[in-house]
């Protein structure tokens, strides 16, 4: 099964940082945020990843690629950890391919963009804006990798939900059960009022989707901003008797699609660095009010 990763948004909320730089290639402590993502595909058993791009976002296919000149160099200077590190970028049994989104019309009409590669099957998706921390030391798969086994077992769509408060859900795609016993969604709206929201689950931005979302993906109509909603296509499945089931996370996230959500981030992974994180914990003290 592919993955689809929408990375042609123009990452607005982060500008200046990102007028020149893909929000997806801020670094993270020592990696860019990007990077996190393809090893939770790897982990989770994907092998083949597709990113839905823009014209803007060269340099996220040039950090997956081959530097020939940066590892001849790191190898003359007996720089073998390091060589070592940039040539893990990418697993030697990985593949990514990319394909442009022509127009900018959506998170529904970016995945539409990916049909001619994915072909009539089924596939998941993965939006790059938010981190899962993998806590689960245990042997079976977690996340993303228990919703592609559910998805196996079953044949039902998945969706990654997670509490919020209750006064965050306009924020957020959110669900409501039909069944709570088999995890089944009835009803799934974006970005809904407080007063109108059908629960406080919200969706995390990690699915795994049956063949028959392209249907409805390629009938959803625009919404009045002019954009494909995916989770119109996801409500449209649901109202067709399509089982889409709701995957509750293992683990806490971390949105990294605004400033201060950034910040949080950047601080909670330079904290867990094996390296780094002692002298961040030191330093971060001399800051204490």
């Amino acid at each position: 099964m592919k993955v689809v990763i929408p990375v042609a948004g123009l990452g607005t909320r982060m500008l200046p940082a990102t007028k020149a730089i893909p929000k997806e290639m801020l670094p993270l402590v020592d990696k860019p945020l990007i990077q996190y993502i393809v090893d939770e595909c790897h982990q989770a058993g994907f092998r083949e990843l597709v990113f839905v791009t823009h014209a803007s976002k060269n340099s996220i296919e040039n950090h997956f690629d081959t530097s020939f000149e940066l590892e001849s160099m790191l190898e003359q200077r007996v720089k073998r950890q390091l060589l070592d590190e940039v040539r893990s970028i990418c697993p030697a049994d990985l593949t990514i391919s990319c394909i442009r989104q022509g127009e900018a019309k959506g998170l529904g009409h970016a995945v539409l963009s990916a049909h001619s590669l994915i072909g009539d099957a089924p596939f998941a998706v993965v939006l790059p804006d938010v981190l899962i921390e993998q806590l689960n030391q245990k042997d079976e798969p977690v996340n993303l990798g228990a919703m592609l086994q559910h998805f196996e077992v079953s044949g039902h769509s998945q969706v990654m939900v997670e509490e919020v408060a209750k006064e965050d859900v306009s924020k957020y795609g959110v669900i409501d059960f039909a069944d709570h016993k088999d995890q089944r969604i009835a009803h799934i709206v974006e970005k809904p009022a407080v007063e109108d929201a059908p629960s406080n689950l919200a969706v995390v931005g990690r699915y795994v989707f049956s063949q028959d979302i392209w249907t409805h993906l390629a009938n959803t109509q625009p919404d009045a901003s002019g954009e494909i909603q995916l989770t119109d296509a996801i409500a449209a499945m649901i109202a067709s008797d399509h089982q889409v089931k709701s995957y509750s996370i293992d683990g806490p996230s971390h949105d990294c699609g605004n400033k201060l959500s950034y910040v949080k981030t950047f601080i909670h992974y330079a904290l867990q660095d094996k390296k780094l994180g002692a002298d961040v914990a030191k330093y971060l003290k001399t800051l204490a009010v």
